[in-house]
């Protein structure tokens, strides 16, 4: 008797937490039914393909396909990392991903601080949509206007340059400026973009704080620094960590755009490495081996990068 009258009152919660649930998913059904796309979306753009992540362990012919293909192992992984090519490769991708980092959130960070104390609307947005535009370009069209004005030769800054008795710039060609030459067509590229996400944030700050912090007689230098700043940290530190998880992805179709021969030895990345072996010389093993080993280390750097977040006092990504 006594475990019949115990158990009664569990099976009234079960049954009361399933009608509880069955409420809330037809109360949120609409809701339910919108995430149906993003949801199909990466079922099969993301998740089915990763099946084909064997391919890194076989001798993949494309007449054979998958389930034909002899298994080799680990043997393509060996092939890449005793590249000789492997090393200059590495060091090109983690430098262009550091440096993309480094000098593209901060321009994100500031124009958005910037946006933000500007009190004049029409100007306001004028600066948001001027810094905005060049997003919707392509590489194509930003390679095009780079090569404009600074073709060797040919280009109207080179043109101008030599005209007035300078010594042209050679930044397409030279390597010693042409990493610099890939981050500043980013920044600008990038950057009325990037800052959309930070200008959301800060419109999430009570504006009770700054009325509050103006009373007690701080000005906007304190403002930004004791409210405006850690009101916008977790943002960064979300987008931190996200770019951390992209460290060996440098920008492939920036890079393959304005690479060439003379430039290899700085500008010459894993995934340029990647579409030669893979899409010219038809050889998608190989490639594939490369994939994984880059999957693997985001993987490792974004759960390391939300481990040390939530160590700092942050809420991380999960």
């Amino acid at each position: 008797m006594g475990d019949t009258a115990a158990a009664a009152p569990a099976e009234q919660r079960r049954r009361a937490g399933r009608g509880k649930g069955r409420r809330t998913f037809w109360r949120y059904r609409w809701l339910y039914l919108f995430m149906i796309p993003g949801i199909l979306y990466y079922l099969i753009y993301h998740y089915i393909p990763m099946f084909g992540l064997v391919v890194a362990f076989q001798d993949y012919n494309l007449l054979k396909g998958i389930t034909g293909s002899p298994w080799v192992g680990l043997d393509n992984f060996r092939t890449v990392f005793s590249s000789p090519d492997f090393p200059v490769l590495m060091k090109n991708t983690i430098l262009l991903s550091v440096y993309r980092i480094v000098f593209n959130m901060l321009p994100d960070l500031i124009l958005a601080l910037m946006l933000n104390e500007i009190r004049v609307r029409w100007f306001k947005k004028w600066v948001q949509t001027l810094t905005y535009g060049p997003h919707f370009l392509s590489w194509i069209i930003v390679y095009g206007l780079v090569f404009a004005f600074f073709a060797p030769g040919s280009g109207l800054v080179t043109t101008f340059m030599r005209d007035m008795g300078w010594t042209p710039i050679d930044v397409l060609t030279n390597s010693s400026v042409f990493r610099p030459m890939l981050i500043l067509t980013d920044i600008w590229k990038s950057t009325g973009y990037g800052a959309i996400i930070y200008l959301a944030a800060l419109a999430n700050i009570n504006q009770e704080l700054y009325e509050a912090a103006a009373i007690d007689g701080a000005g906007r230098w304190r403002q930004l620094w004791n409210i405006t700043l850690p009101g916008i940290r977790e943002v960064f530190v979300l987008l931190l960590i996200l770019r951390l998880g992209h460290i060996l992805d440098a920008g492939f179709e920036q890079v393959y755009i304005f690479l060439n021969v003379r430039v290899y030895d700085v500008g010459d990345i894993l995934d340029t490495w990647i579409f030669r072996r893979g899409i010219e010389q038809m050889q998608f093993s190989v490639p594939a081996a490369v994939g994984v080993f880059k999957s693997l280390i985001g993987l490792v750097l974004v759960l390391g990068a939300n481990k040390i977040a939530k160590k700092m006092g942050g809420s991380g990504i999960w």
